[in-house]
């Protein structure tokens, strides 16, 4: 067979650039640690490789997770580390302040500011910030401050009940925080209590605060209680002469505690066992404009009118409530229609009062401010009235319901929070005077401290024991990714690493190889019919 020269240089082209192509493949192997640089090298290698790094990868932002929970529980564990050695030197303070035989009230003073000083020392603390500056104890949300307030005002929990979870495995999360009302709203407390708070649309401004208040009767409470307490402060001319004033009513029921009550800000409010303060200036409601519709509303009244019996009819509708009304007899006057409206035998005194209307010479009155639809009257008793459509009626447009003012709250309670219960000590040692009922009041109120201190205790120790289980999840979970990330790492080092003798051997063979295809082609290609000549 004849090989044109042509053949032949195409024939060692490949050969040489295929066998160089091998040892370039090698050295870069070898210069990487590599055996498998492209998926082409392997295919199943190269997916069991890339299924490998993946977990490894997974299993690093794991790690990373782990490290994040480690830092936010040992920042809270510290946190309610303090708050339970806060509440111990309050236990030390508080079963000091019951020895009311030989301490004074300069005594007490000194004892009230320290506890004063300790509110507010408790205050930084639950409103601890992690690294990140989140509150821990807000729940899910960690921009806003949880607690705020003062003894004089109260407090108010801004947070929500919510935990933030991270991802430490495929099917393991862990809770990174703990919410500030279970750790510290969520107290037990050792006997029926209450809390306070003001509505959210109240008016005044700056803005009137109820303080946390205290039971100063317990047995006249338990008697009230569950039920809880509305203050609203109603229009000024309530009273006479004009003032700011407030009714307290039974929540749900609208049962009336007290009337009308001249405000003084500051001035000690006492309603079923339970005293409250409310400083600022609350809103005043507004007045009722009285519903009226008199005789002759659009018409002039036809008189004398005379209808038989048994008589005929109007109805009357107030709100959700409508009475039929019926009128006989002769009427002469307005002061017939009257006393027909008013008459008891027939029962249209009893409907009015059910509708909260009175009837007088002019007409009738709604004096609560509920407009009134009179119709359905019959003609003789539309004439009568002064309507020009007996069946379309009247209706009025000029009552105006009393608007509410600021409203207070005062919410039966079981549990008192950590705050409060140092807020209400404290306020207990200012208002003792050396009297025996205030002796007697201090020593209920220490005693009841004492008890929810204890409470109090109970309750960050129970948070501080899930923080050490939690904290124990993390060890095992991250100790199982090391061991985990250390077979991953060995299975892939013998799928994708270089056994590098081997690929030494095959380097140099390969070179060889090379060397010998590159001098035989040089012979070769000098190989002409002219060099036999």
């Amino acid at each position: 067979m004849r090989i044109s020269s042509l053949q032949v240089f195409n024939i060692a082209d490949k050969n040489l650039a295929r066998v160089n192509k091998e040892v370039i493949e090698t050295q870069e192997q070898m210069s990487t640690g590599k055996r498998v640089l492209t998926p082409a090298d392997d295919p199943v290698a190269a997916t069991k490789i890339m299924q490998i790094t993946q977990e490894l990868e997974i299993t690093a932002q794991y790690q990373k997770n782990i490290d994040i929970a480690e830092n936010n529980l040992t920042i809270e564990e510290s946190a309610l580390s303090a708050v339970n050695s806060l509440l111990q030197r309050t236990q030390e303070l508080a079963l000091k302040a019951a020895n009311t035989a030989t301490l004074s009230t300069d005594e007490y003073a000194v004892l009230s500011s320290e506890v004063d000083e300790q509110l507010k020392e408790l205050l930084n603390l639950v409103n601890t910030k992690n690294a990140n500056g989140d509150y821990i104890f807000g729940g899910y949300r960690t921009a806003g401050v949880p607690f705020s307030g003062d003894a004089s005002t109260g407090f108010r929990y801004q947070g929500d009940e919510g935990q933030q979870f991270i991802k430490i495995a495929n099917n393991t999360t862990v809770a990174a925080t703990d919410s500030g009302k279970r750790a510290f709203l969520d107290v037990a407390s050792e006997r029926n209590t209450v809390s306070t708070y003001e509505a959210k649309g109240n008016l005044s401004s700056p803005a009137a605060k109820i303080n946390v208040g205290q039971v100063v009767d317990q047995a006249a409470y338990d008697r009230f209680y569950p039920n809880d307490i509305v203050i609203t402060f109603n229009s000024d001319d309530a009273v006479s002469p004009a003032n700011k004033n407030y009714t307290v009513t039974e929540r749900g029921s609208n049962r009336i505690l007290a009337e009308n009550q001249i405000y003084s800000g500051g001035d000690e409010i006492v309603v079923q066992g339970v005293s409250v303060r409310i400083s600022g200036s609350p809103a005043s409601g507004t007045p009722v404009q009285v519903a009226r519709f008199d005789y002759g509303a659009e018409a002039a009244p036809v008189i004398p009118t005379v209808i038989a019996a048994p008589g005929e009819t109007f109805t009357l509708r107030v709100g959700g409530k409508v009475e039929t009304f019926v009128l006989s007899g002769t009427f002469n006057s307005n002061a017939d229609i009257t006393a027909a409206l008013n008459n008891v035998a027939n029962g249209n005194a009893e409907k009015l009062q059910n509708l909260g209307v009175t009837a007088n010479s002019e007409g009738l009155r709604q004096n609560y401010g509920v407009n009134m639809q009179l119709g359905d009257a019959s003609g003789d008793i539309a004439g009568l009235l002064g309507i020009a459509d007996p069946i379309a009626g009247y209706t009025t447009t000029d009552g105006e319901v009393a608007g509410v003012g600021d409203r207070f709250f005062i919410d039966s309670s079981e549990k008192q929070d950590i705050l409060t219960t140092l807020a209400r000590f404290s306020e207990a040692m200012k208002s003792y005077d050396g009297s025996q009922s205030s002796r007697n009041q201090l020593s209920d109120q220490v005693a009841s401290t004492i008890a929810n201190l204890n409470n109090a205790q109970t309750s960050v120790l129970d948070v501080t024991a899930s923080i050490g289980a939690r904290m124990n999840t993390l060890d095992s979970t991250r100790s199982l990714h090391f061991d985990s990330e250390l077979v991953s790492r060995d299975v892939l080092s013998n799928i994708r690493d270089l056994d590098y003798a081997e690929a030494s051997t095959r380097l140099s063979q390969q070179t060889l190889i090379l060397q010998a295809a590159q001098q035989s082609f040089i012979r070769v290609s000098q190989l002409t019919l002219f060099a036999r000549l």
